[in-house]
């Protein structure tokens, strides 16, 4: 299965260690091709790196272009600024961009208990694996 995985930049060491195990279970797994510049930074950092790669470099587009062939996404939804399994709006999006190409959905963690978004993401009928990466298929 072609999977895009997504979160918040925060996690990208942890997302990119869970599509080399993706890649591992035969997958075909992916991330943003702006990851690297995240790597080893500091979170205020990786703030500053997002919003310039927003802004500048249409990361937003780049990554839908890549998700256009792909079966599903796994959100890396940790824990992040005292909320529990985070998901923050860009990845709302990404996850609704994965809803309209009628790609599968997958939430590392329970559904976060955000005003607003949680009933948004139950629409997408997200599939709930708790960490555990064999029940993606």
């Amino acid at each position: 299965m072609k999977i895009g995985i997504i979160g918040s930049m925060q996690f990208t060491e942890k997302m990119l260690e869970v599509r080399d195990k993706l890649c591992k279970l035969g997958h075909d797994a992916f991330v943003t091709g702006f990851a690297g510049s995240f790597i080893g930074k500091t979170d205020n950092e990786k703030e500053q790196i997002k919003i310039y790669q927003k802004t500048h470099s249409d990361a937003m587009r780049e990554f839908w272009k890549i998700m256009q062939d792909s079966d599903a996404v796994l959100v890396m939804n940790f824990d992040k600024g005292g909320i529990k399994n985070y998901i923050g709006g860009n990845t709302l999006m990404e996850m609704g961009f994965a809803h309209v190409l009628n790609q599968k959905i997958f939430l590392l963690n329970p559904i976060p208990e955000i005003q607003f978004y949680k009933t948004e993401i139950e629409a997408v009928r997200p599939v709930i694996i708790n960490g555990d990466l064999s029940l993606i298929k």
